[in-house]
């Protein structure tokens, strides 16, 4: 087929060179789509080779503490993916002797494996012949044909599937679907897409119809919410408090000071009661730190003050779940960006 003939032969001259595209090994391949997932090229191929380094094989990986693989994630966002890294590599060496499955129904039962990861796995470790379908190749392919159906709802998957199973036939899959992505990635991007250096320009559909910047269609908007979180500094010289977040929300499993929640603006009034549940004993001193912080993520943004309190007595603390801590100590632990940024300054300031 002319088309995938110009998009390979564009590829093998304009390629980036990345270390999981010189591997045929499931287990890295793995790993290197879940990195890659939301994460920049160079930002992900630093934890790539970070974690080949502490986890050379998926057995190491699966014997490390879910703390251990928190921590090495840190600063990647979306820690349900290294949850779910964690658990993979378990299940992996409990039930297929440390092998990924080569076949799609067994892969698809494991944590965090979509259509995607899998297709990927099938066709980079065993060359078989399974089309990926990610953002790159989404938009790639909805203005080379043109094709206006919204990409984020679920029923027009296949859509974009039947035309990828006929481009693959008689394709090397490795190839293929590499330079799908590529063309993506590299020319065919969401703003300013090189049209004229694209291979394919002259059959894009999108580019001769003048639909380059409406394509491709998403229906749903994404839901934005706003959350106040107050957290409590103990202000001390021997340390101050972390507890581990349990609950199933963003950064399940991370430490963070204690945290009061609150659907608007505090002030001292309202977090009163909080800090007199923190201790033994009641009306505790507590002040504001003079910087507040807001952290976006894709559907929230997080306001956040920071409250300090002075007292020396740290059994006066009630409840076992926190941890006492000092400013070397807390860095063996696993935190969010948020929390690395606000101790950082108040280390910085106080």
């Amino acid at each position: 087929m002319e088309i995938v003939f110009e998009i390979i032969n564009w590829y093998k001259k304009n390629y980036r060179i990345m270390p999981w595209r010189s591997t045929n090994d499931a287990y890295k391949i793995w790993l290197s789509e879940v990195i890659m997932q939301q994460t920049q090229v160079v930002q992900g191929t630093s934890y790539y080779h970070k974690f080949l380094e502490n986890y050379p094989d998926i057995f190491s990986l699966a014997q490390a503490s879910e703390q251990e693989v928190l921590k090495l994630w840190q600063g990647l966002g979306y820690y349900s993916r290294a949850r779910n890294l964690h658990k993979t590599a378990k299940i992996v060496c409990e039930l297929h002797n440390g092998i990924f499955p080569n076949d799609y129904q067994s892969l698809k039962k494991l944590p965090g494996l979509g259509d995607y990861t899998c297709a990927a796995i099938l066709s980079f470790a065993y060359n078989l012949s399974y089309p990926v379908l990610d953002g790159n190749v989404f938009r790639f392919i909805s203005r080379l044909y043109a094709i206006d159906l919204p990409i984020d709802e679920a029923k027009n998957r296949t859509v974009f599937m039947n035309v990828l199973n006929e481009l693959i036939k008689n394709q090397n899959p490795t190839l293929f679907n590499n330079a799908m992505m590529e063309m993506g990635a590299m020319v065919c991007k969401f703003k300013n897409p090189d049209c004229q250096n694209c291979p394919v320009q002259p059959n894009c559909l999108a580019f001769k119809n003048d639909l380059i910047e409406q394509l491709p269609v998403k229906s749903k908007k994404i839901k934005q919410r706003t959350r106040f979180f107050n957290y409590f500094y103990l202000l001390s010289n021997d340390g101050f408090l972390l507890e581990k977040r349990n609950q199933k929300d963003i950064w399940e499993n991370l430490y963070q000071l204690p945290l009061f929640e609150t659907s608007k603006e505090a002030d001292k009034i309202d977090l009163q009661s909080f800090v007199n549940e923190l201790f033994e004993i009641k009306n505790v001193d507590f002040f504001q730190f003079k910087e507040q912080f807001e952290h976006k993520l894709t559907h929230q943004t997080i306001k956040t003050k920071v409250w300090i309190i002075r007292n020396e007595s740290k059994n006066l603390v009630k409840d076992s779940q926190y941890e006492i801590v000092d400013r070397d100590s807390y860095k063996n632990l696993p935190i969010s960006t948020l929390i690395e940024k606000i101790l950082l300054s108040l280390h910085n300031q106080l």
